[in-house]
């Protein structure tokens, strides 16, 4: 009960705090500078370039899913509540509600030790991400070759999603 009660107040953070406090609306401003990215796959080592600091945009991962969560610097930015999981297969973190580094592995993570809760729970997150931020691609298990998207891909699923 309590976790449900954490999940929803979660998503009530996310959906709602952006609108307000000190700075929010500069953030935005910062995020809608930068272009939309094009679409493309990602491994581990090239998904912790995008963790707000060294690189201004912003991506995380979500059941093998990327996101560009630029536009939440608020919340996944490095000064964040949640900027642990910028740069970051978030996934985890996200299933067993963990906001600690140890609940994020460093090597490609397969959530096969997940159980069905949890499974479920990354699910419903990877929808709230794809209500809310640009999917940007596909997070590569090691040895997979990234896909080629064509321009009109990208174009289609970008419009699709606003």
């Amino acid at each position: 009960l309590l976790a449900l009660a954490l999940l929803a107040a979660y998503r009530l953070y996310l959906r709602w705090g952006m609108r307000s406090g000190p700075g929010g609306a500069a953030r935005q401003g910062e995020a809608a500078a930068l272009p939309r990215m094009k679409r493309r796959d990602f491994s581990l080592e090239q998904l912790r370039e995008f963790d707000g600091a060294r690189n201004p945009r912003i991506l995380l991962a979500v059941n093998g899913k990327v996101f560009d969560v630029t536009k939440g610097s608020k919340f996944y930015g490095p000064e964040g509540p949640y900027g642990i999981f910028a740069g970051r297969d978030a996934s985890r973190g996200l299933a067993t509600f963990c906001l600690d580094k140890d609940a994020l592995r460093d090597e490609y993570d397969d959530l096969s030790d997940l159980n069905a809760v949890q499974m479920e729970s990354v699910r419903e997150w990877e929808m709230q991400f794809k209500e809310k931020y640009d999917y940007v691609g596909r997070l590569l298990k090691p040895g997979e070759e990234p896909s080629e998207y064509t321009d009109e891909e990208d174009t289609k699923d970008h419009t699709k999603q606003e």
